[in-house]
């Protein structure tokens, strides 16, 4: 019978690993991405779309988000001087509230996701579709898709 509990306490300590992954808390991964301006080696500079500023919800967030056009017809979404909690499974998200100060906002307007947050610290780049309308999305969002929590949010501002 000891050793059935033992066996059974590891397995959970395994799965309450795996879910939580506690380490991440203390381990921050930084990036350090430069904008590229084409693809195609065209001189031409990208030109920004709209901005704006991060604001922490469930974790302290801090740092710009910006989308520019690429003279190649590329988009890019650009987080800059970047900076939130490392977690597990944490995605980066077009939504389509103007605003997210919680989770279920993020969730009942919409949202794209654009893939993996890269690393919880600096500067890094997401393509985004060719067929993602961004008429119709106006904030980023850092999601925790295990938990379902929403890190931070920027809202997004036109360019002047």
């Amino acid at each position: 019978m000891r050793n059935v509990l033992i066996a059974a306490g590891i397995i959970v300590i395994i799965i309450a690993w795996y879910l939580f992954r506690p380490e991440k808390l203390f381990i921050n991964q930084s990036v350090n991405e430069e904008l590229q301006t084409s693809s195609t080696g065209l001189s031409d500079s990208p030109s920004l779309v709209t901005e704006g500023v991060f604001h922490g919800v469930a974790h302290e967030t801090k740092g710009t988000a910006a989308i520019y056009a690429l003279p190649d017809g590329k988009r890019v979404l650009r987080l800059t001087n970047f900076e939130t909690s490392n977690g597990p499974d944490v995605r980066v998200f077009l939504g389509v509230a103007e605003d997210a100060n919680d989770n279920d906002t993020v969730t009942k307007a919409g949202y794209v996701e654009l893939g993996p947050l890269k690393g919880n610290i600096g500067d890094q780049n997401y393509e985004i579709p060719s067929d993602i309308k961004l008429e119709d999305y106006h904030s980023v969002t850092i999601w925790c898709k295990r938990f379902g929590v929403n890190f931070g949010t920027a809202p997004l501002a036109a360019s002047n």
